[in-house]
């Protein structure tokens, strides 16, 4: 399972030796108006990488690494380390059961992450996908808001949602979306091998994601809030998967 790791590496030399390994970074933060033959490394490294780099002023570094002296430069990594799709596949191996997987499509809010987590490892989920770039990861905050669930629930992190959905097509699974236009998610049975795909709090599903989706399923609503939020749409759709794959025995 995930290894805990520090939210930041701070400092020139620290940054340049977490850009040559094959440590997992988020994005590299560099103090605006800094010019030095270290600090050009760092870019070059950065950027060979393509990864985010932000330029900040130091007042800004300072406040993200508590005044530590990271000497111009932060690296914003991973608090917890990232599955791969076949640990995914894994999972439900062991356990014997068909694949029930989560596909995340920019989740911004880390707390709607970890309370995603929290109800996955409730209902038996063998694994989540999130996308590289555009999403909340696994900071801190989804480690706290998951109450622990974050240590049994593998998390996946691919460059391309939408090729990794075919690839999971490839692998028999089908894929199921959340629209407001779509089958009552009551009547949704997950018992075969399948994905969910859960869209951003905003704008909801991207639309090539939208159409590789084998089927969409929707929420009814009679209130005057016409929206839900995402965990908790999440929540409704997971446990829906859960009693078709679980039914009662009368």
């Amino acid at each position: 399972m995930p290894s805990k790791q520090p939210e930041f590496i701070i400092g020139r030399h620290p940054a340049v030796a977490a850009l040559k390994s094959d440590q997992e970074i988020n994005k590299v933060f560099i103090q605006k108006d800094l010019r030095s033959d270290a600090i050009a490394s760092v870019i070059k490294l950065a950027r060979e990488r393509r990864l985010v780099i932000s330029m900040v002023p130091k007042t800004k570094l300072d406040q993200m690494t508590n005044n530590e002296n990271h000497q111009g430069v932060a690296l914003a990594v991973a608090a917890y380390k990232y599955a791969t799709i076949d640990d995914l596949f894994a999972r439900a191996t062991e356990r014997d059961e068909a694949p029930f997987f989560l596909i995340l499509d920019e989740l911004a809010d880390p707390h709607n992450l970890g309370s995603i987590l929290r109800t996955a490892d409730a209902a038996g989920v063998h694994g989540i996908i999130i996308p590289r770039r555009r999403s909340v990861g696994l900071t801190s905050v989804v480690a706290k808001t998951s109450t622990g669930a974050i240590e049994h629930v593998p998390v996946a992190r691919v460059t391309n949602l939408v090729q990794t959905a075919k690839e999971l097509q490839a692998r028999g699974l089908w894929l199921f979306g959340t629209d407001m236009q779509g089958t009552d998610y009551r009547h949704w049975d997950a018992k075969g091998p399948v994905a969910l795909v859960i869209g951003n709090e905003g704008k909801g599903i991207s639309s090539l994601l939208k159409k590789t989706c084998d089927e969409m399923l929707t929420i009814p609503m009679i209130g005057h809030v016409q929206s839900l939020n995402a965990s908790v749409a999440a929540s409704l759709l997971i446990y829906q998967g859960f009693n078709s794959r679980h039914p009662l025995v009368n």
